[in-house]
């Protein structure tokens, strides 16, 4: 059992299990979550991120387990409780034909304390067309509107499921900017995303959850040693790109320097990237789960 929730704490999860029709989605998933955090779930299609957001949203049953959300079981938490949390959904379609300011106004109403209608509006970047029928507006300026409606009843912690799946390069990037804002003053969030560069971008912690467990999760920069890992240092030499790992860059590179009599030809040092490490998490966790079902 929960032995307790710490006031800094917004999920606290314990040993989730959720099953469909004889197939596992969640296999006693543990997770925490600290206020004014940003915390980014990742993980392969089916390992089971939407099903943990969607218990935790108060959406969902669990099978089995315990679960905390803002100090509450959210399988049982009632109106004012759900008035505390945000949930950006996946489309605002429903309401193509209200402006920005007639939707955002409409759906105020629902809250017993909401935030200002126009501050919302500035908040997502969206004053310059608050008088634009939504239909009218772009896939990202349609997120930010779907934003607004997850954010207009002042909710202390807000889900972002996959916000900008389908997105460009820009409206990606103007849309972080959101979810930026939202930190800065001091809304949690919890995001979950199949872009790396977002989550690294975004979070002050990522947890990756496959096969229905979180295996692994810290802060982007440090996940799975990835501060200790190897360097890879390149360089073109006399003989085309030269490559070599090694735990003490800084030595290699003023070795080359002396050896080039100053400047190296396309010198380059890397370490690992939240991508290598993703990956690696992950067949690591997929060797460990084939060599339990021998």
């Amino acid at each position: 059992m929960l032995l307790g929730v710490m006031e800094d704490l917004v999920i606290e999860a314990r040993g989730l299990r959720k099953s469909y029709k004889g197939t596992v989605a969640l296999d006693g998933l543990d997770l925490e979550m600290s206020r004014g955090e940003v915390l980014s779930l990742l993980g392969p299609n089916g390992a089971g991120k939407t099903t943990t957001v969607e218990i935790l949203e108060g959406y969902r049953r669990r099978d089995a387990g315990e679960a905390r959300v803002l100090g509450e079981d959210p399988g049982r938490a009632g109106a004012a409780w759900r008035a505390r949390r945000g949930i950006v959904l996946q489309t605002s379609d429903d309401v193509a034909d209200l402006s920005v300011l007639e939707c955002v106004r409409h759906f105020s109403h629902f809250y017993p304390a909401p935030a200002d209608v126009d501050e919302v509006i500035d908040r997502v970047g969206l004053t310059p067309k608050r008088g634009s029928r939504i239909r009218a507006l772009s896939g990202g300026q349609r997120r930010r509107v779907d934003v607004a409606l997850g954010i207009i009843g002042q909710p202390e912690l807000i889900f972002l499921d996959e916000p900008t799946t389908g997105f460009d390069p820009e409206a990606r990037r103007q849309f972080w900017e959101v979810v930026r804002n939202l930190a800065k003053v001091g809304t949690s969030v919890l995001l979950t995303t199949h872009y790396l560069e977002e989550a690294e971008a975004l979070a002050d912690r990522v947890a990756i959850i496959h096969a229905g467990k979180v295996v692994a999760s810290g802060p982007p920069a440090e996940l799975g040693g990835r501060q200790q890992g190897a360097a890879t240092v390149s360089w073109f030499g006399p003989n085309g790109w030269q490559h070599e790992q090694t735990f003490e860059p800084t030595a290699l590179v003023a070795r080359l320097a002396a050896e080039f009599g100053g400047e190296v030809p396309q010198l380059r040092a890397t370490r690992p990237s939240l991508e290598d490490v993703y990956l690696r998490l992950i067949g690591a966790a997929a060797g460990a789960g084939q060599d339990e079902a021998r």
